[in-house]
């Protein structure tokens, strides 16, 4: 019996404001996912739910989370149920709401009032003194929880009364007219709701562990939380708008089906392709019905193959020497300041070195080949910086074992460090693919011709190489002609007016482009991943 230790009233009691405060953080955590989620207009707040305004029903929410969290710190404040909250919620959370409740009053004052910018810093002022009084020198409870629920109250009864709606918008007199900025509720709402549903599941969380320590801990955690989960919402929005403006174009005409695809002839056998897409199967062409980008895709591909043959066996090898054979000393603290810095310049200086040094020695025109030793040159820091530091983490008992066997230096790097660097070697490569892939100014000035390849034909690298009987003995005309890639393509078409300016095929065309310059990129990424994690399926064995 002596693990009975309250009555079951106060447990029950205890349970059910836990599991409030739970169920508050979780509402504030949904506000901030639809606020994402609408500031890439994944969702519109012009639309209305069910009949109700989108605004009046964010507004309605941030009403209910914020009577919540102020009724989580009275109770607590009164001793109503238990908790451990500290004599203040510290400096940290007042400077924060201080902040928080100066730009509040001072917008008031300056929009709403109509008092102008110094007259309504002043309400600014005494909003922010108050804020700062009410959590640094208040108990936690209080401190945590009334600056955060009226901030949301406050900003759930402006939705509610229809100060900022659908339609709002706000010009700032301070700007000059000729650079007038506006503020749109299509930016304004979700912004405010996603700061209100922060301030609101941080203060939820801390009510849930019973301020003190342990609040504080899972306040700071759900934060994280939160801003993880706007990360990867940022990367998944950008993904699906890309894909939602580009899909129209890139998928006119599609047929699946026996026969419906173009011909092709594989050791001498020559059949049709079960799949017709044209806008990945063709190039620009008269005769067309629709214009593709297979050129600009078979250029991509190929830059990033020479590239990678360039800068992954230099940097590799450049590693191997830093990290096994080099002393480590001021020669090896050198080299990785320049390959740190090398990887931090701007890409268009890589480009204009190509174009300064590179083409006056490949004929005087751009090409293909300067484009992948461009290309190459800004792979190979990160390849080196990587490859060294995955060879540096390979532990020195491994090689000590490797030794006792009386195994050579060489033969201990090739059969034991390598190996064991291999997956740290693909996560170099695969970022750095992942960069030059998407590069336009290198492309711009080593390597690009034109928009568009005439003819649309496509680059064909290796039935270019012709032997000869004289030096060099071999010889390619292909690489040393320009062609075109995805990446000037995009830019080509955006320089000629996608925002907006082009109508009808012409920006489905462009908005296709970049749909598959998006999928070229995740494709080397996937490559890369899968590559790295059968190396670590092999390690493991």
């Amino acid at each position: 019996m002596s693990k009975v230790t309250q009555t079951e009233l106060v447990s029950e009691e205890t349970s059910g404001f836990q599991a409030l405060a739970g169920g508050t953080a979780a509402l504030a955590a949904l506000l901030f996912l639809l606020a994402t989620a609408a500031l890439f207009e994944l969702i519109s707040i012009t639309e209305p739910v069910a009949g109700v305004p989108v605004v009046a029903l964010l507004g309605g929410l941030l009403i209910l989370a914020g009577l919540g969290v102020v009724g989580f710190g009275v109770v607590s404040r009164l001793d109503l149920t238990g908790t451990d909250p500290e004599r203040s919620a510290g400096l940290v959370a007042g400077t924060a709401f201080s902040l928080v409740w100066f730009i509040t009053g001072t917008l008031v004052g300056a929009y709403a009032l109509g008092l102008g910018l110094v007259a309504g810093a002043g309400f600014g002022i005494i909003g922010g003194g108050v804020a700062f009084v009410v959590t640094a020198l208040t108990r936690e409870d209080i401190g945590s929880t009334i600056p955060a629920g009226a901030f949301a109250l406050f900003i759930g009864l402006v939705f509610l009364s229809g100060l900022i709606g659908p339609s709002w918008s706000w010009t700032p007199a301070v700007f000059p007219s000729s650079n007038a900025v506006t503020f749109l509720a299509s930016l304004s709402v979700p912004a405010i709701v996603a700061l209100c549903a922060l301030v609101v599941a941080w203060s939820a969380a801390k009510a849930y562990g019973g301020f003190g320590a342990r609040g504080r801990h899972l306040g700071a955690h759900l934060l994280i939380y939160l801003n993880a989960a706007s990360i990867i919402a940022v990367l998944f929005g950008l993904v699906a708008f890309v894909v939602s403006k580009g899909l129209p174009g890139a998928s006119r005409d599609i047929a699946v089906g026996p026969g419906v695809g173009p011909e092709v002839t594989l050791v001498g056998i020559t059949f049709s392709l079960p799949l017709n897409w044209p806008f990945v199967m063709n190039g620009v062409a008269l005769m067309v019905d629709v214009d593709g980008v297979l050129p600009a895709i078979a250029g991509t591909i190929w830059l990033v193959i020479g590239a990678v043959c360039l800068a992954v066996p230099l940097g590799v090898g450049a590693a191997v020497y830093l990290s096994e054979y080099a002393p480590q000393g001021r020669f090896t603290s050198i080299v990785e300041i320049v390959t740190n810095g090398l990887w931090s310049t701007p890409s268009i200086v890589f480009g204009l070195f190509g174009a300064a040094f590179l083409i006056p020695r490949f004929g005087g025109t751009k090409s293909l080949l300067a484009g992948m030793l461009t290309l190459g040159f800004m792979l190979l820091p990160l390849v080196v910086i990587t490859s060294r530091e995955a060879m540096l983490a390979v532990p020195d008992e491994y090689r000590d074992a490797s030794a006792a066997l009386g195994v050579s230096k060489w033969q201990t790097i090739r059969s034991v460090v390598l190996p064991a660097a291999l997956p740290g070697v693909a996560t170099g490569v695969i970022l750095g693919v992942g960069r030059i892939a998407g590069e336009t100014a290198p492309i711009l000035l080593t390597m690009a011709g034109g928009t568009f390849v005439p003819g649309g034909q496509t680059v064909d690298v290796i039935g270019g190489f012709q032997f000869t009987a004289t030096p060099p003995f071999v010889s390619n005309e292909v690489l040393l002609q320009a062609t075109s890639a995805l990446p000037y393509q995009l830019y080509a078409l955006i320089t000629a007016g996608v925002g907006g300016q082009q109508i009808g095929n012409a920006q489905q065309f462009a908005w296709g482009t970049a749909l598959v310059l998006l999928v070229v990129v995740l494709s080397f990424y996937a490559v890369g991943i899968a590559t790295r994690y059968y190396f670590q399926r092999r390690l493991k064995r």
